[in-house]
């Protein structure tokens, strides 16, 4: 019988390793024309691990996703999943043999079938499958609405369908594209935090893409930053948001104040006084500094400043306030007990230690 996948394979595929990652892509290259969606990626996701790709629209990774899933064939590379190669050179294994499990941004749930029967799609001809179906509806929560239609859930409750739907068939790899954004915010965390514990109960390696910082580092063992179809960081919550990579990777995992200063080794000399550097450097540089780590007060030492802006959020309140000799403008988080207003003179100075990236050279 011919395999109506064009360059597909239909040979069983060799045993591996056990202690194998659970994906691992080498040197991934795809393009839709001229445009490069990804550009030489790589990267291992580790067996167990639930790993974010994050990046801004169009930095390729939800096509990073289905090259994974095999839903597009790359250009060029090759993937392994679990040890087994399941594309490269003359090797495409089709998306329905890749024991993967997808979980869509709009759940592509089936209207005219039952939460049991959407659950139950990818079981066919399984002798366990009313079984399976009622471990997932207990997994996922939702016991007793297995009769329900789709139209008749909250989008929370279609969420965990679809992630049900997903983990029946017991897939090695779940990947979710973007699966929180139809939520309103106040959903949003909630349902995070249970299909965190969905994943880990199943004790499934996962795959999460997202634009949404704060949802990539609530959710991720690590987080991978991408940016123009690369990998341009890999590493834990923590390694991205206190230590960037780059000026650029900075700004895009949270709010940060630039602040030039001139280094000397472990210090900067910046208009907020001396402030210490995570790691050694020389010349112009640009210190970056996250609200959190300045302070307002209006008696120690520091830069004298005056309140341009605030705002009050309820536990904390951030205040924007400018310099009164640099042309500089700072965000500073803190604690909503002391209340800064509008004009209010003020002194800010730097706590802890910062990062510093070498000012970009004058433009004339």
């Amino acid at each position: 019988m011919t395999d109506p996948t064009p360059h597909s394979i239909s040979h069983p595929l060799p045993d591996v390793a056990p202690d194998s990652d659970a994906v691992a892509c080498c040197d991934l290259r795809k393009s839709f024309g001229s445009v490069r969606a990804v550009a030489s990626l790589s990267f291992a996701l580790r067996r167990g691990e639930l790993l974010a790709l994050l990046g801004p629209s169009g930095c390729g990774k939800t096509t990073a996703l289905r090259l994974i899933a095999g839903l597009e064939r790359p250009d060029d590379g090759v993937i392994r999943l679990g040890g087994r190669l399941v594309s490269g050179p003359s090797v495409f294994v089709p998306a329905n043999r890749r024991r993967v499990g997808l979980v869509f941004q709009d759940y592509a749930l089936f209207p005219h079938m039952t939460v049991e029967k959407n659950i139950a799609y990818g079981l066919a001809g399984r002798d366990d499958r009313r079984q399976r179906v009622a471990e997932m509806l207990t997994l996922v929560g939702l016991e007793g609405l297995g009769g329900r239609y789709p139209h008749a859930l909250s989008g929370g409750q279609q969420q965990r369908v679809a992630l049900a739907r997903a983990l029946a068939p017991q897939p090695d790899i779940v990947l979710l594209d973007e699966p929180f954004s139809n939520l309103d915010v106040a959903l949003r965390r909630q349902v995070r935090e249970e299909v965190q514990r969905i994943l880990r109960e199943a004790g499934v390696s996962a795959i999460l893409v997202t634009h949404d910082q704060e949802e990539a580092m609530s959710l991720a063992d690590r987080v991978g930053l991408m940016f123009d179809g690369t990998l341009h960081q890999l590493g834990t919550p923590r390694d991205l948001y206190e230590r960037p990579a780059s000026q650029r990777a900075a700004l895009f995992m949270g709010a940060a104040n630039l602040v030039p200063g001139q280094a000397h080794g472990a210090a900067a000399r910046t208009a907020l006084g001396e402030v210490r550097l995570i790691e050694p450097c020389q010349g112009a540089v640009e210190v970056v500094l996250r609200p959190e780590n300045l302070a307002l007060n209006g008696a120690e030492d520091g830069a004298a400043a005056v309140v341009v802006r605030q705002t009050y959020t309820g536990a904390r309140q951030d205040v924007w306030v400018t310099l009164r000799d640099a042309p500089l403008t700072l965000h500073i988080t803190c604690q909503a007990g002391v209340p800064w207003g509008v004009g209010q003179p003020v002194r800010v100075h730097a706590d802890g230690v910062a990062l510093a990236f070498p000012a970009a050279p004058d433009s004339d």
